[in-house]
């Protein structure tokens, strides 16, 4: 199955060959005549829902949608300590993970380590494999921006003090365990989840909520 997902606020738009198996409802959209725009002027700014655009070749729509776009690149991690506990940072009254947009002429992995240590005041161990990107879209002025951020799985030696980046908004930076993170998803973004699912956090936590 071939999936992308485009974030807008706490809606999702699944763009796939197959329907996702998931529990939530999902409201199909009719491809033909298709335009972002008046999808995106349609959502409510409070809108929690799951759209999906079914189509054979998923890829070349979801090309077609980010052409129509300006592209915003940015990088983040997810932190692994030695206690085996994950770095979260609480950002505009909303758990998060550190990352930021990368600057002219640096690496998106570069960008991924720098963000994460700027934000937390911790100096990452290693910076190993992409988890994954995930895509959310939102308003700078007149123009409608994609933001593609690419994750990476990182660790800290030990399990250091975290410093939050308050000029950045963030009150709060802890490490959290996987059987602590009921609150998180509770209070956080759709593309925070989907880099958790990658992330393999989710199977004790998933419990908790159920």
């Amino acid at each position: 199955m071939k999936n992308y997902r485009i974030y807008i606020n706490d809606t999702t738009l699944f763009i796939a060959d197959e329907k996702p198996k998931q529990d939530k409802e999902i409201q199909q959209i009719d491809v033909q005549n298709f335009d972002f725009k008046k999808f995106y002027k349609s959502i409510g700014p409070d809108a929690k829902k799951d759209y999906l655009l079914l189509d054979a070749d998923p890829q070349q729509l979801f090309r077609k949608i980010k052409k129509s776009l300006t592209l915003i690149k940015a990088a983040g991690g997810l932190v692994k300590s030695a206690n085996g506990n994950y770095l979260f940072i609480f950002r505009n009254k909303k758990w998060d993970l550190p990352k930021g947009k990368v600057e002219k002429d640096e690496k998106m992995k570069e960008a991924g380590l720098r963000e994460v240590e700027e934000e937390c005041g911790v100096k990452i161990y290693t910076n190993d494999e992409k988890l994954c990107k995930t895509y959310h879209v939102y308003t700078i002025g007149s123009k409608l921006v994609l933001k593609k951020t690419n994750w990476y799985s990182m660790t800290v030696k030990g399990e250091p003090k975290l410093i939050p980046q308050k000029e950045e908004g963030i009150t709060k930076a802890s490490w959290l365990s996987k059987s602590e993170l009921a609150p998180v998803l509770s209070n956080t973004y759709p593309s925070i989840i989907q880099v958790l699912e990658v992330g393999a956090l989710l199977e004790e936590s998933n419990s908790i909520l159920g």
